[in-house]
């Protein structure tokens, strides 16, 4: 029997670099854009695309290349906007805020003051910006200003990469067969993606088995039920 290695409930330790970011003609354009940020319109850039995309992902790999601080925008009505305007800034999950007047203006505010004093601003959210339910028509108008780059669903070769990357994440290796067969059959989404893999753990863990086609089938058989 193939031994599951490191079958212990490990932590899982997302990795955030640039060299584990798998590059396809799904987020190439997007990654370009990351890569390119010095020249972006205006100093700032809106990265949109489904949960679990890379968004994060990405976000942390321009914040190591510009110095950037980081803020998820549900904090921003509470945060030192000053403070925050000192240096580059990622604002995460910016479309999460939208009805929310006071975050909205603390948006708006380090939005103008961020720009104002020479910095670049990476804003990440699930929709492009015209989706987005504003209330400040001054925020929505500076939203609707900024480029836009789009994180699309998952390719063939993308969906691969993303489960490989999960179960390092989770330290676990499958049997080489696992992933490719996961890839033709799972749901074609990020959040699939998870679910899967987090459900393999858990079986594998529960059972005391390793990670293979088998188990691989067994558990796409439960999660269809």
């Amino acid at each position: 029997m193939m031994p599951r290695q490191l079958s212990f409930d490990l932590p899982v330790r997302a990795a955030l670099g640039r060299e584990v970011f798998f590059v396809s003609p799904a987020n190439a354009e997007a990654v370009a854009m990351i890569e390119g940020w010095q020249g972006w319109p205006g100093r700032k850039l809106i990265l949109a695309g489904p949960s679990g995309a890379g968004k994060t992902h990405l976000a942390h790999v321009w914040a190591a290349l510009s110095g950037a601080q980081m803020i998820a925008a549900k904090h921003i009505a509470q945060a030192d906007i000053p403070n925050f305007a000192s240096r580059p800034i990622v604002v995460e999950d910016a479309d999460q805020i939208a009805r929310d007047r006071p975050s909205e203006e603390a948006l708006f505010h380090l939005h103008n003051l961020v720009l104002a004093e020479g910095h670049s601003l990476l804003l990440t959210a699930r929709q492009p910006p015209n989706l987005w339910p504003l209330v400040l028509p001054d925020l929505q108008s500076r939203m609707q200003g900024t480029m836009l780059t789009q994180l699309r669903a998952p390719d063939d070769t993308l969906l691969a990469a993303v489960l490989t990357k999960l179960f390092a994440d989770r330290q676990i290796a499958p049997s080489p067969d696992t992933i490719p067969y996961l890839a033709r059959r799972m749901d074609r989404s990020f959040d699939a993606a998870r679910e899967v893999v987090a459900a393999l753990d858990a079986a594998a863990l529960a059972e005391g088995r390793a990670i293979t086609r088998v188990l691989a089938s067994q558990v796409l058989d439960k999660l269809a039920h």
